[in-house]
C-alpha cells in the first residue's frame, strides 16, 4: 500500500528543514503544518522515514482527524477508524494525549475513552472479549486542538534524535535533531572548513560530519515498529544494507570543535568514535578567547552559553564580544550562532544576515546567520 499517511513531527521553526528532507526522500502529497509535516508513502516509507529524517521528532501514522465536543462523539469516531490494520490481535498498546484549548480539556479523560474505543473495534475485528496484550507495542496519541481530533499511532518509539552514539552527555545538551538542522540551514558544505568553538560533547561537529558522510541518522538504533506484524522485517534488512552502502567512507570533511571544559572533551571524543567519524573530527580543549581560525572560507556553527543561569551574564556577554572580534579578523568565514539573548548582535558587533526563531528544547532563541563570502571556485 502507498496510501498510508504519515507524519513527521517537528520542533516549531524547523517545518521548512523537515519538508526539504521528505522532498529529497521522495515521499508524495507532502503538506506543511505548525509543528509537523504530512505526507503519504507505503510501509517501506514508514522505514525510509525513520532511517533517513535528520531533523523531525518521530513518525506517526495518521489514523483519523474529526471535530469532537463530546465523550460520545470521541468514542464513536475513534471506534470507526481502522485500528485491526495495524494492531494484531496480541498488539499491546497504550494512549497517550494532549488538549489544547478544547472542550475535552481532561487528558486523562479522553485517553481512557480512545482505549476503550480501540478496544471495542478490535473485539469486532477478532471476535474475542479478552485481550492478552502480550506482543508488540502500540502507542496511540490523541491530540485535541480546538475541538479538533487527531489520532496517531507512533512508529518511532524513541524520539528520532536519539541516534544511538550519545550515551553521554554534558548539562543541557543541544539535540541532535537541532544540531543537523542548524548544519542544513548553514551554507557548509563538505568541501569547508567547519568549527564550533563551543561544541560540548560534540553534537553538531558529529552531525555534520554524518552528513558529509551521507550516514542514516537511524542506522544504529531500534525503532518500535520493527516489531510489528504488517511491516516486513525484509524491508527493515533491505534499508540498512542499502544504507550502509549510500555511505561515502572516503570523504574526509576538516571538522573541527572545541570546549574549555575537558570534560565534555573527553564525551565529545568518545561519542564521536561511537558515531564512527572520530577520524575526521578534531577536538581541543580550549577557551573561546583563544581560538584560531584553521584556514579561509570555513564555517562557525554554536551553541554557545545563553547566559540564563544567575550570575553567569556577563561573561556571557563577555564570550560573545570575544567571538565577534575573532569573526570579525576572519572576514572570510561565515558564522551560524544559537542563542536566546535578544541583544546579542549589539555584542557580536555585526547584525545577523538572516535570523530564524527555533526552540531549543523549550527555550525560545534565535539562530544567527552571519554570511561570509563565497569561496572562489577551484580551477578544474
Amino acid at each position: 500500500m502507498s496510501n498510508i499517511h504519515l507524519i513527521a513531527s517537528t520542533t516549531f521553526g524547523l517545518e521548512s528543514v523537515v519538508k526539504r528532507e521528505a522532498i529529497n526522500l521522495g515521499f508524495q502529497n507532502i503538506q506543511t503544518y505548525d509543528g509537523r509535516v504530512e505526507f503519504t508513502g507505503s510501509e517501506a516509507d514508514i522505514v525510509k522515514a525513520n532511517l533517513w529524517l535528520r531533523c523531525a521528532g518521530r513518525v506517526w501514522i495518521k489514523m483519523g482527524t474529526f471535530t469532537a465536543v463530546t465523550f460520545d462523539q470521541l468514542f464513536e469516531q475513534t471506534k470507526a477508524l481502522p485500528w485491526g490494520d495495524w494492531i494484531p490481535e496480541d498488539g499491546k498498546f497504550t494512549v497517550v494525549g494532549k488538549s489544547v484549548k478544547s472542550t475535552l480539556f481532561s487528558v486523562p479523560d479522553c485517553q481512557a475513552i480512545v482505549k476503550k474505543a480501540v478496544v471495542e473495534k478490535l473485539k469486532q475485528k477478532y471476535h474475542t472479549d479478552w485481550f492478552d496484550e502480550t506482543g508488540a507495542e502500540y502507542t496511540i496519541q490523541v491530540g485535541i486542538l480546538k475541538d479538533v481530533v487527531t489520532l496517531t499511532i507512533d512508529t518511532s518509539g524513541s524520539g528520532l534524535h536519539k541516534r544511538g552514539y550519545r550515551e553521554n552527555a554534558m548539562v543541557a545538551p543541544l539535540k541532535e535533531t537541532l544540531a543537523s538542522a542548524m548544519v542544513l540551514l548553514s551554507y557548509w558544505r563538505k568541501e569547508r572548513i567547519l568549527l564550533d568553538p563551543f561544541c560540548g560533547s560534540g553534537t553538531i561537529p558529529i552531525e555534520a560530519a554524518l552528513i558529509a558522510r551521507n550516514v542514516a541518522p537511524g542506522l544504529n538504533r531500534k525503532f518500535a515498529c520493527e516489531q510489528w506484524e504488517r511491516i516486513d522485517p525484509k524491508l527493515w534488512k533491505d534499508a540498512r544494507i542499502a544504507a550502509y552502502q549510500a555511505i561515502a567512507y572516503d570523504v574526509m570533511p576538516e571538522i573541527y570543535g572545541s570546549d574549555l571544559d575537558a570534560a565534555a572533551i573527553e564525551v565529545a571524543k568518545q561519542n564521536a568514535e561511537k558515531a564512527g567519524v572520530d577520524d575526521c573530527i578534531t577536538f581541543e580543549v580550549k577557551p573561546c578567547e583563544k581560538v584560531t581560525l584553521p584556514g579561509d572560507y570555513g564555517v562557525l556553527i554554536t551553541n554557545p552559553p545563553y547566559g540564563e543561569r544567575i550570575g553567569e551574564l556577563k561573561e556571557v556577554e563577555s564570550l560573545y564580544r570575544a567571538l565577534g572580534a575573532i569573526m570579525k579578523e576572519n572576514p572570510t568565514w561565515s558564522s551560524y550562532i544559537i542563542t536566546s539573548m535578544e541583544y546579542f548582535e549589539s555584542l557580536y558587533g555585526r547584525k545577523a544576515d538572516k535570523k530564524r526563531k527555533l526552540f531549543n528544547g523549550r527555550i525560545k532563541t534565535d539562530y544567527y546567520q552571519f554570511e561570509g563570502p563565497r569561496p572562489p571556485r577551484k580551477e578544474s
